[in-house]
């Protein structure tokens, strides 16, 4: 058989096979396309619903119905994992169903979780209002449950975020100040002293000047630091008081030194009641119709 004499590859075959194989590649795309619209619909609808739980556990925050505030919000984050308002609503939430003191394990299931969500907030790179909110949280809450060294850290956290907020400072001061207060007064029960007496026994004086000394500097540094920012700090000048009577229960060995700190510490009680007297001045008298005088 010749060369010519073989069959020809039919054209039309060829054509067809090719606009076939065309038309599988273009549903292949249009159902990628397809499903790609789709899951965008589906995310586009959780985030719809995620700020519908938020909205509506916001209205029931406000109204004090946590249980149901919590639910919302929890509802809220696991549908959108990235709405940061939601889970720093949560955390708060978690943070008022908590109560101060009670060492119970529900209690403190409660401080944790609100713990969590205030840390997740701020692995979300958040403002800085957020992240002080956040900070504050913690530190709060560290408090309560009496982790002072905890509390502390995250006090510092929130100074190094905003280093002009006076309330930060205080409340180091008040960490500082109790734990100085609770082992010092351990030592004088036990030493059998009366409240105005000086700590008479050397050796349990320079324990407690080692172990607090630092500690309560820490704390009047701080105090005046708080008061810098706001001179007319009085909960502050009220610490500062304390906290210069921690310092010359522990001057045992320099007399001076302790009649300079109670000095310093009766002062700041007149500062305190001042500063007191001053604000009540400056408020309107409750109740009752104001007169011109003529």
């Amino acid at each position: 058989m010749s060369l010519g004499s073989q069959p020809v590859k039919n054209d039309s075959d060829t054509v067809a096979r090719e606009n076939f194989d065309a038309m599988k590649n273009g549903m292949r795309l249009l159902i990628i396309v397809a499903a790609g619209f789709a899951l965008l619909a589906g995310t586009g609808c959780a985030k719809l619903q995620a700020r519908d739980n938020l909205n509506k556990g916001v209205q029931a925050y406000k109204n004090a119905k946590y249980e149901e505030a919590i639910n919302r919000f929890q509802k809220a984050v696991d549908l959108d994992p990235s709405l940061l308002n939601a889970r720093l609503y949560l955390a708060t939430a978690y943070a008022n169903q908590y109560i101060p003191g009670a060492d119970t394990e529900d209690n403190n299931r409660l401080a944790n979780q609100a713990i969590d969500q205030f840390k997740k907030v701020l692995e979300m790179n958040p403002e800085r209002d957020q992240q002080t909110t956040s900070l504050k949280g913690i530190a709060s809450l560290y408090f309560n449950m009496k982790k002072m060294d905890d509390a502390k850290q995250f006090h510092n956290k929130v100074a190094e975020v905003d280093p002009n907020d006076p309330e930060t400072y205080y409340s180091i001061g008040v960490i500082d100040w109790t734990e100085s207060y609770q082992p010092r007064m351990e030592e004088r029960v036990k030493l059998g002293l009366k409240p105005e007496e000086p700590l008479k026994d050397k050796k349990v004086c320079g324990q407690l000047k080692a172990k607090n000394g630092a500690v309560v500097q820490d704390g009047i540094d701080n105090l005046k630091k708080a008061l810098d920012l706001r001179p007319d700090y009085d909960d502050a000048m009220a610490y500062l008081n304390l906290m210069y009577r921690e310092r010359a229960d522990l001057e045992c060995d320099d007399p001076a030194a302790r009649s300079a700190d109670l000095k310093a510490a009766d002062e700041w009680v007149d500062k305190t009641m001042a500063t007191k007297k001053a604000k009540a001045e400056k408020q309107p008298a409750a109740g009752g119709i104001q007169l011109d005088q003529k």
